[in-house]
């Protein structure tokens, strides 16, 4: 009983090297690989809307509200029984890329509105083509608005990370549990990974909540 409820610092040291393959392995790349996939497609996804014509503005629309409505985990197993064939790693990138993609394409259409009216007469008046305007004038000033919120949805990628079990792939929380299932001492395991995560997410966080501030005063 007291073996099970004292720390015991030998375990903390002893799954640190599996916390730490699995971070880099799954945890991080997941994350880097999934958000530049949402940060592309979900401006892609937002110019078709506001752009394309309106019977594929709609299909679009209702395709991303679909997928912003369903939860990740149903995604992530809905891929993973249709597609055998595919590892389960690269389902789950894409998985979490096209899902926060529905996400940050609000964020983006959200910027695009904001670009002022005048920026986009001054861009007719200088008879910029509709492809020099939108490339020059009106992504940078959507994208540089909507750092922070676009921010935001990485962070919540990166501790979405969990659900990755859901389809065999070992992430992080998974390596944790498999640490105490095997040596019957989870505690170490589990408060050491929630550790990483906050180490690694805290920082983002802050650059975040200093991005705001200046584009705060910026405006």
């Amino acid at each position: 009983m007291n073996d099970a409820i004292i720390w015991n610092w030998d375990h903390v040291w002893a799954s640190l090297p599996d916390m730490i393959m699995s971070f880099l392995t799954v945890t991080l790349l997941v994350t880097v690989l999934g958000s530049a996939i949402a940060a592309v497609l979900g401006l892609i996804i937002a110019m078709i809307r506001r752009l394309a014509p309106r019977p594929v503005a709609a299909a679009v629309t209702f395709v991303m509200n679909f997928i912003r409505m369903t939860p990740i985990v149903v995604q992530l197993l809905f891929v993973y029984y249709a597609f055998t064939s595919i590892p389960p790693l690269p389902l789950g990138i894409a998985v979490f890329g096209v899902h926060y993609a529905t996400f940050m394409a609000e964020v983006y259409r959200a910027g695009i509105e904001a670009v002022p009216r005048g920026q986009w007469e001054a861009s007719t008046a200088l008879s910029m083509s509709r492809g020099r305007t939108w490339t020059a004038v009106v992504i940078p000033q959507a994208v540089r608005s909507t750092l922070p919120a676009l921010g935001n949805y990485v962070i919540s990628m990166f501790k979405d990370t969990p659900f990755l079990a859901v389809i065999t792939v070992t992430d992080m929380v998974r390596a944790a549990q498999l640490y105490g299932g095997e040596h019957f001492r989870y505690i170490e395991a589990i408060t050491l990974a929630g550790l990483i995560f906050l180490l690694a997410s805290y920082p983002t966080s802050v650059l975040i909540g200093r991005l705001e501030k200046r584009f705060a005063h910026a405006t």
